[in-house]
């Protein structure tokens, strides 16, 4: 049976890099067996720039619930035909982060600098970036949460990644970075109920303080940072220049559901926004989304390998000026996707936008 794979796509550029992402999966799939079926969303769902056009407040509110409920439903439908992967473009924070709080999201990214290598986790399940809103003339009032069971899976979900990480069991400081003088106390309290339970020492600070010791000492090797959205947000560009050597339009980076209706289901992005003034424009960046499926291809559609292959290509793309203005040359979006293609041994015909070796399909609109 093909692996099942899902596409959900917004507005803005949303359109261009799911083509982008369609093109390459089918290009490092096309050996595999019987291919990979591609199940799209049939919702284009909004970004924020989309939704300044509907005004604000209550209005946006409705379209925020229903693009959230629509997408919480495809992601719940793609889990029960067992897919293991969808690749979304990027689309309003607001609907995502209610998704993310309902299906208990984290985001996980590596960094590798001279000194050794990190891993983040990112708290995406609750927090002020999470949470419902409520208007009233000239106030809107934010209610959020946190939990100590949603805490606790964060936590352990973090140290498995870094045993798989680090098999060899050895891992450098545990740091949780949270505004946790705003609560009371009680997140403090749970991280050391956290650290006598699993057996870690646990390190909490405050956002200022990880800023102090990252400017100070830098990472230790093997760190594992857990962080609340409120800094890892803010926080994570700065990570990737700084450690990872990488800029935030070449990166993506992965989210994984946590809740037990979907475990398994790791939704692919790029790290860049929806870019909505580049739209139709053939101007945008397509090297995270080159990275994505690259990334799906290998650790959800049985290809060993395609992460390095297509590494390579892009470094052979790059190196001959091949790119897109943000990068310094003067190709667009389709001219870069069709050297890396032929990079990887696909004749390109002028024209010609959808590899075979993907069977799409469209889910249907009471998924």
């Amino acid at each position: 049976m093909p692996p099942v794979v899902g596409l959900a796509v917004g507005h803005g550029t949303g359109a261009e890099l799911a083509e982008v992402f369609t093109r390459v999966l089918g290009v490092l799939t096309r050996d595999h067996p019987g291919g990979v079926t591609l199940i799209r969303s049939p919702r284009r769902y909004h970004s924020y720039h989309s939704l300044r056009g509907e005004g604000a407040g209550e209005q946006v509110a409705a379209l925020t619930r229903e693009d959230t409920d629509h997408y919480e439903q495809f992601c719940r439908s793609l889990a029960a035909r067992g897919a293991g992967a969808v690749f979304r473009t990027a689309v309003n924070a607001q609907s995502l982060y209610l998704v993310r709080q309902r299906l208990k999201a984290v985001k996980v990214d590596a960094f590798t600098a001279d000194d050794g290598e990190a891993l983040l986790v990112r708290d995406e399940a609750q927090g002020f970036y999470t949470g419902t809103n409520r208007h009233t003339p000239g106030t809107v009032t934010r209610t959020m949460e946190f939990s100590r069971e949603t805490t606790a899976e964060v936590v352990s979900y973090a140290l498995e990644r870094a045993r798989r990480r680090w098999p060899d069991g050895r891992t450098g400081p545990v740091v949780m970075a949270y505004k946790f003088h705003l609560l009371d106390g009680v997140l403090g309290a749970w991280a050391e109920e956290l650290s006598a339970r699993l057996g870690v020492e646990i390190q909490l600070f405050q956002p200022d303080t990880v800023n102090r010791n990252l400017i100070t000492h830098g990472l230790a090797d093997r760190t594992v940072l857990i962080a609340g959205n409120e800094w890892a947000d803010i926080m994570h560009v700065v990570l990737l220049d700084r450690f990872g050597g990488e800029r935030q339009e070449n990166r993506c980076t992965e989210n994984v559901y946590l809740h037990p209706d979907v475990r398994g289901l790791t939704e692919y992005q790029t790290v860049h926004g929806s870019a909505d003034d580049l739209a139709g424009r053939d101007l945008v960046n397509p090297v995270a989304t080159v990275r994505a499926a690259a990334a799906v291809a290998e650790h959800h559609a049985g290809c060993p390998g395609a992460v390095r292959e297509v590494e390579r290509a892009l470094a052979r793309v790059l190196d001959r000026g091949v790119a897109t203005a943000d990068l310094g040359g003067n190709y667009g979006t389709a001219a870069v996707v069709d050297a890396l293609l032929a990079e990887l041994g696909e004749p390109v015909v002028p024209g010609a936008r959808e590899p075979g070796t993907v069977a799409a399909a469209l889910l249907g609109e009471g998924a």
